[in-house]
């Protein structure tokens, strides 16, 4: 049977690689493709050496997505093109906006670097639960959670950020069955 900090910590994982490691460069796979070009004149060629090559294009792909575009999300740096993240750092009118009172610090990579040095938690009342983060520079945040009902409602320093259910809380902390 698996022990719950080793899923937690593949769960983790992969929703890290699937949120960040679409959006990037796709410097293997870039590298393949001029490699194709370079090898070959004509279309007709260049056509059937990526049919060829398509096994090798799948893997090129898969490694830029989630491992190098990954890489180069939270660096800021390619490793294989050793370029900064031009794709997703590229300036856009969104659609959506996020966050417009995110800290600009927050919106480069690499991330500044703070620690933790402490987390207090609290239950204010029996619906309420407040954990208050200290970092090394002195600076301080509060996540809460309050159940409504079914829901749990996160919020960061009074700022709503997600909305659960209690069932889905409770799956995170049952320990997997084999």
């Amino acid at each position: 049977m698996m022990k719950n900090p080793l899923i937690s910590l593949t769960l983790a994982a992969l929703l890290t690689s699937q949120l960040t490691g679409c959006m990037g460069q796709m410097g293997l796979s870039a590298m393949l493709t001029k490699g194709n070009l370079s090898a070959v004149d004509n279309r007709y060629g260049r056509a059937g050496l990526f049919v060829l090559l398509s096994p090798v294009y799948g893997l090129t792909a898969t490694a830029d997505l989630f491992i190098f575009n990954s890489i180069e999300f939270w660096t800021g740096t390619n490793p294989i093109t050793k370029r900064s993240p031009a794709v997703v750092d590229m300036p856009v009118e969104a659609i959506f906006k996020v966050n417009s009172h995110l800290n600009k610090e927050l919106t480069t990579a690499p991330l500044p670097e703070v620690k933790l040095t402490n987390a207090t938690m609290e239950a204010t009342d029996e619906e309420t639960l407040v954990m208050t983060l200290t970092f090394d520079d002195g600076s301080q945040q509060q996540m809460s959670g309050h159940k409504r009902g079914e829901q749990v409602d996160f919020y960061l320093d009074n700022e709503f950020i997600a909305r659960v259910s209690v069932d889905e809380l409770a799956s995170y902390s049952s320990p997997a069955k084999a």
